[in-house]
């Protein structure tokens, strides 16, 4: 019950920019659902996805949008989801969680921080035989997806794609970059998240100093900046409320241009630390 979801009702126009990632997702994903005659024989769609790219830039909404627009079930899965602390019990969860997948096919597996499943065999030698086991299943549960004909799609998010195991980079067929939004897309999220009807908000110069960072921290900017006014309501309720006066007529003020550079003073970008590294993997393994 905790696994299995139904309509998570996010739509690709809420996810602003990332329209190459939205086009690989639909040709891998999508479009095989909606027109399987099309896909047969050596056009079969694609049974395994990778969405690697910077923290905050939009991976799970990704999944979750071809979960909605395909109207498929979607199964969110994390590493406590299938690792357990009895033997052999982690290996039986994944083969149960294929097997439930290709029951209630068309349906969508969606790995989050597949690094913590599955990372290169071998590299540490503290590595237990549980997890060498836990990895060798899944890798096998992927390999029987790609070899018949149910539409069971695995999607995959991380922020450390070069720590995958090879094996299973070659099952995730696709590797798209999701990469740091664009000042367009920076744009649309600030209008949306700060419309005019708060106030005097200076899109360019914040559009301007938000290159680098992503859309979760582009959220955090438009929330900072937005909780200013609030905060001088708050001051302004305790004087009144020190003072014995009602307060029960007060308004909160609009943003200022003055409130959206203090957030963004106060807001730094956090997807910065690995930059060159998502390019060099994109241009070595990435899909175009």
């Amino acid at each position: 019950r905790d696994i299995v979801r139904g309509n998570v009702d996010v739509r690709w126009d809420s996810i602003k920019g990332l329209e190459n990632a939205k086009r690989l997702l639909k040709e891998a994903v999508v479009m095989p659902i909606k027109y399987p005659q099309y896909f047969t024989g050596l056009l079969s769609p694609w049974k395994g996805i990778l969405l690697f790219g910077p923290p905050g830039t939009g991976k799970t909404l990704l999944a979750k949008a071809v979960a909605t627009e395909c109207n498929t079930t979607f199964f969110n899965i994390s590493a406590s989801t299938i690792v357990s602390k009895y033997r052999g019990d982690s290996e039986k969860l994944v083969r149960m969680l294929f097997d439930l997948a290709r029951h209630y096919a068309p349906s969508t597996i969606f790995l989050d921080e597949i690094d913590a499943i599955i990372s290169q065999r071998g590299e540490a030698n503290s590595e237990h035989e549980a997890s060498r086991r836990l990895k060798t299943e899944l890798l096998i549960q992927m390999d029987g997806l790609m070899q018949a004909n149910d539409l069971v799609f695995v999607l995959a998010a991380t922020n450390i794609p070069w720590e995958l195991d090879a094996a299973m980079l070659r099952r995730l067929e696709k590797r798209i970059l999701v990469p740091l939004p664009d000042a367009e897309a920076r744009r649309a999220m600030l209008e949306e998240l700060l419309p005019t009807s708060m106030g005097d908000v200076p899109y360019d110069d914040m559009v301007e100093s938000t290159d680098g960072y992503s859309g979760s921290d582009v959220r955090l900017v438009c929330k900072e900046a937005a909780m200013r006014p609030l905060r001088r309501l708050m001051e302004e309720l305790e004087r009144n409320e020190a003072a014995g006066l009602e307060s029960q007529d007060l308004e909160m003020g609009p943003v200022t241009k003055e409130d959206a550079m203090v957030a963004l003073t106060t807001t730094r970008p956090s997807a910065l630390v690995h930059a060159g590294r998502y390019e060099k993997f994109d241009n070595d393994f990435g899909s175009r």
